[in-house]
């Protein structure tokens, strides 16, 4: 075992439960699945400490999800289960989910609020003001899938600078509907607090250099570890960050540090 492998890495984009894209392809479906104790379990073979999930049944299928079951099943089953905590979903459309929110951010396994527009279908920017008023008066760390159209990683900005309070993570380095990697780095630059992030969950993660092209423009101190499990296996992500053309250092802060540091007193234990 490296010394950087040794560092008990905190993941904190993952989902758990079964996937359904919508198309009835029970193969694929079933190759993007994972319940929760096997999510936990392949972090742990990885030496991931902590997964912070969110279900796939309040995400999918696209349009159909239903957060507000999801988000009930997530705190009975995060509870139960060692290695994970739980971000609660919010989706705009459903005022259910803000009320739920605000019981299960005080409950200790829930750390923060998932938001997802282009699964839940709604713009961004018809609904930032509302869920970032909701995060700033909890004091939440907010994690939103960017940058396809719905969730362009531009149009968080002036609501990051809006609302200092409120920390943000842009997950998928490298995710651009356009095809451009550089949407979540570029987001960050024009941000004026220091309260945006980015994770390495995207599939593009494996493109040599990404990964430490955005620690050169931005800071290690800005990128989070993230797997998007059981989407994509963990062991794999970890290795990009292990294998990264950066100081052990900076790989510390990414698989770990920053994520202390982002969630405080949550994740205490670990």
């Amino acid at each position: 075992m490296t010394a950087i492998h040794a560092v008990s890495a905190i993941d904190v984009h993952g989902h758990y439960g079964k996937y359904d894209g919508g198309a009835g392809n029970r193969l694929q479906d079933g190759f993007y699945s994972g319940g929760a104790a096997e999510v936990a379990h392949r972090a742990s073979e990885a030496n991931i400490v902590v997964t912070i999930v969110s279900p796939l049944s309040a995400l999918l299928p696209r349009l159909r999800g239903n957060p507000v079951a999801g988000n009930i099943e997530a705190a009975r089953v995060v509870s139960r289960t060692p290695g994970l905590r739980q971000y609660v979903v919010i989706h705009p459309l459903y005022p259910d989910t803000y009320q739920q929110a605000e019981k299960m951010l005080a409950q200790p396994q829930c750390v923060g609020i998932k938001i997802h527009p282009e699964e839940h279908g709604y713009l961004i920017s018809d609904h930032a003001r509302a869920i970032f008023e909701f995060a700033a008066r909890n004091r939440a760390v907010v994690l939103t899938h960017s940058s396809e159209k719905n969730s362009l990683a531009a149009d968080f900005v002036p609501w990051a600078n809006e609302f200092p309070e409120v920390r943000l993570i842009l997950a998928h380095i490298g995710c651009g509907w356009d095809g451009d990697m550089t949407h979540q780095v570029r987001a960050i630059q024009m941000c004026q607090h220091g309260n945006v992030f980015a994770d390495t969950s995207s599939a593009r993660s494996v493109t040599p250099g990404l990964i430490e092209w955005a620690v050169s423009e931005i800071g290690a101190e800005r990128v989070l570890f993230g797997t998007d499990t059981p989407l994509y296996h963990s062991a794999m992500q970890r290795a990009r960050i292990d294998s990264a053309e950066l100081s052990d250092h900076d790989k510390r802060k990414i698989l770990r540090d920053n994520a202390l540091a982002l969630f405080g007193k949550k994740l205490q234990l670990m």
